[in-house]
């Protein structure tokens, strides 16, 4: 089962180093992790997906909440939560799979991005198993490159995921 956590943590330089070091350390799995800057530019949002039962989860939680860095931790439940992961696809092309190419980001609600003579770029953002069956629906053509970020979340509502007390 998936696990989504989030962390908010010092917008600092070696953070990402201490927080990966800790799950290398205690041999935990990461599927996906994602870090950016939140409105406060001295705070990050680290939004980590790993895979497990509750005890893992659990302990990564426990973990993450010893480090220093570590503002505050949450286990996100996936069904107050907003998630997305983006990706960008290259894909090699022929004239004639240019029309298939194009309704297909039609109908997913894709965006091209980039163009040439030969390849396509084709952005897109939406929940992961989305993201997963336009990979695989592109297959069939030559996928030249992927890029993916890490799913990030956040709780629905008016409330900030912080704002409980666990």
């Amino acid at each position: 089962m998936k696990h989504y956590i989030s962390a908010l943590v010092d917008n600092k330089a070696g953070v990402l180093a201490r927080v990966s070091g800790l799950f290398a350390r205690r041999g935990f799995n990461i599927n996906s992790l994602a870090v950016g800057e939140t409105n406060d530019p001295t705070v990050s949002r680290i939004t980590i997906v790993v895979d497990g039962d509750d005890y893992i989860a659990d302990q990564v939680t426990k973990q993450l909440s010893k480090l220093f860095v570590v503002r505050t931790v949450r286990l996100l439940d996936p069904e107050y939560m907003v998630q997305r992961d983006l990706v960008l696809v290259k894909v090699k092309i022929t004239p004639e799979q240019r029309g298939e190419i194009y309704d297909l980001v039609k109908i997913m609600g894709c965006e091209i991005v980039d163009i040439s003579h030969t390849t396509l770029m084709i952005e897109f953002d939406d929940r992961t198993p989305k993201v997963n069956l336009l990979i695989d629906l592109l297959s069939k053509y030559e996928i030249l490159e992927i890029v993916r970020t890490g799913t990030i979340s956040l709780q629905k509502g008016e409330g900030t995921v912080y704002d409980r007390e666990e």
